[in-house]
């Protein structure tokens, strides 16, 4: 398993995240229905927005999964911090990066993985908007416009969200 590697910007993404005010609050409507979305449209068990902080990937909204956070260095979506497209994983088994993670070995037993990178308009990247699949699979180019056109929707939530908590209109 190869860990995912911390960003060169990562005290000043750590910094925006934090002020963010998002991370452990509870679910908010306006994300839970862009997930619910993905799951559906995608046919995946498991769809999430994830925020990744120093140790852990915590998720703001899931669909399929029970745990509401797991440690960053097992995380496919910290992989996807230093990406400007999504990381798409067809079949983690085939994935050296992956193949022994055990989130691949164990529950949920992960084999796709797509993760879109919420990056704010001042180009840090907070986590990702992800599915995950139990069989492999692929994406084509629609798929992609659709996976990138539901994270401009989260990344907008995640800005007028931030702009409301910290009293902005």
């Amino acid at each position: 398993m190869t860990p995912p590697a911390i960003p060169a910007n990562e005290t000043e993404r750590l910094s925006t995240l934090r002020a963010l005010l998002l991370l452990d609050t509870p679910p908010e409507e306006r994300f839970d229905r862009i997930v619910q979305f993905a799951a559906q449209e995608f046919d995946v068990p498991i769809a999430l927005i994830s925020l990744v902080d120093e140790n852990r990937q915590w998720f703001k909204s899931r669909v399929g999964l029970d745990a509401c956070e797991t440690s960053r260095e097992v995380s496919f979506c910290g992989h996807a911090l230093n990406m400007t497209t999504p990381l798409v994983i067809e079949d983690a088994l085939l994935d050296e990066r992956f193949s022994d993670n055990p989130l691949v070995t164990g529950q949920p037993l992960i084999r796709f993985y797509a993760g879109a990178p919420l990056t704010l308009p001042s180009g840090l990247v907070m986590g990702t908007l992800c599915l995950i699949d139990t069989r492999p699979r692929t994406l084509d180019a629609i798929d992609l416009g659709i996976l990138g056109s539901l994270r401009a929707l989260v990344v907008e939530e995640l800005v007028a969200r931030s702009a409301t908590a910290q009293g902005g209109a």
